[in-house]
């Protein structure tokens, strides 16, 4: 049986998605998309739920909410989409501009991989696996994502630890690959 998904782009926005712009992105310089670059978030650490994952992308986080929040006033980042631990997906940035998302980066001898990535923010931390429909609704992303970027390969998936290793250590230890790996082979089905 074969799955429909939904992938229609309208300028650079999946209509699977609820769409939150966020004003943190900019021009994409003229790089091919052929990388996607999963992370793992929580705010505060550890705790899932909150409104504060879109707050921080658009600016509107109320830092003294949570002592955990002090720390990340001035900060300016997004990611192309978020998907929660109920597998509810939010994109705050068109595929076609530049998310502000993997920082100083350098993957296969290139830097700067928010040019040439797309990045996609799963509700959780390194100590706590991440859910069957994230996984599911990841896939069905993914398989949409590689509809619209033919350079983009299961190769060039990677976690923001790959990309930043001395910074950084999400998706974690946690996140199955063989798993996120069968969910999007099943979603191109």
């Amino acid at each position: 049986m074969q799955q429909i998904i939904p992938s229609e782009f309208t300028e650079g926005w999946w209509s699977a998605a609820e769409r939150r712009p966020s004003p943190n992105h900019d021009l994409r310089p003229p790089h091919t998309v052929d990388m996607l670059v999963v992370h793992a978030i929580s705010l505060p650490p550890g705790e899932y739920g909150s409104a504060a994952i879109s707050a921080l992308f658009c600016n509107t986080l109320d830092y003294g909410a949570h002592p955990y929040y002090s720390g990340l006033q001035g900060l300016k980042v997004s990611a192309h989409f978020l998907i929660e631990r109920d597998g509810r997906l939010t994109q705050y940035v068109s595929v076609l501009h530049r998310a502000w998302h993997a920082g100083v980066s350098r993957f296969s001898g290139q830097n700067a991989c928010n040019n040439r990535s797309i990045g996609v923010e799963l509700e959780g931390c390194d100590d706590d696996p991440f859910t069957p429909a994230q996984y599911l609704s990841l896939g069905r992303l993914t398989a949409a994502l590689f509809g619209q970027f033919p350079a983009l390969s299961l190769a060039r998936i990677v976690g923001h630890a790959d990309i930043a290793p001395d910074r950084k250590t999400d998706p974690g230890p946690l996140f199955d690959w063989i798993g996120f790996r069968a969910a999007v082979a099943a979603a191109r089905r």
